[in-house]
């Protein structure tokens, strides 16, 4: 039986056979003794993106320490509002930050906190997700949008799909139209200079 333990691009978290290609955590333990999850869906305001593997750690998913949660790729966890680990994925984690401080006009670096800090407030609108409205043809490219009840990425001159387990239908990106953004605002700032990894099926 597979864990609740997969992240969609609306933020929830869901049991999927599949694993994608990466991990990551919502600041440490959200799960019960018995593997299982109540109402909490953070532990603390550190949402990460993470490598599926680092320094030959072993780890035991959903045991003592945190909840281990799995995206289908880096497009996803961003959407979800999760950042690059800096411990992980220090290089990736480095880019973002820079491409944060442009994105925003900062002349330094933010801290990882300072981050943190900003996107809580974006992605969340008390316990739900939070949308927000913007016209989607200046939506970069990684953008994820809620159209009816299914989630697209942002491709050129596509809409890609979302599902579990890949990119799963394309549509031409529509013009002068209004949606609802999933994707951060801060992230979507980031995106101009930050080059997120795909899931193969986007045929990157």
């Amino acid at each position: 039986m597979p864990l609740q333990n997969r992240v969609d691009p609306f933020g929830e978290l869901f049991a999927d056979r599949a694993r994608g290609l990466f991990m990551g955590n919502r600041g440490g333990r959200i799960h019960s003794d018995d593997r299982m999850l109540a109402t909490r869906r953070w532990a603390s305001r550190q949402w990460i993106c993470c490598v599926l593997q680092f320094n030959d750690r072993q780890r035991d998913v959903w045991g003592r320490f945190y909840t281990e949660l799995f995206f289908l790729d880096e497009v996803t966890a961003l959407s979800a509002g999760h950042r690059p680990c800096f411990e992980c994925r220090r290089k990736d984690a480095e880019a973002f930050a820079d491409a944060w401080a442009k994105g925003h006009r900062q002349s330094l670096r933010p801290r990882a906190g300072e981050m943190d800090d900003n996107l809580h407030a974006e992605r969340l609108d008390r316990r739900a997700k939070r949308r927000h409205r913007r016209k989607i043809d200046g939506l970069p490219d990684g953008a994820f949008v809620a159209l009816e009840d299914d989630a697209y990425a942002v491709r050129g001159g596509e809409l890609l799909r979302w599902s579990a387990s890949g990119y799963d239908g394309r549509t031409r990106r529509p013009t002068k139209l209004t949606v609802d953004v999933l994707t951060p605002p801060s992230i979507l700032a980031v995106l101009a200079g930050y080059r997120p990894q795909w899931h193969p099926s986007a045929g990157i």
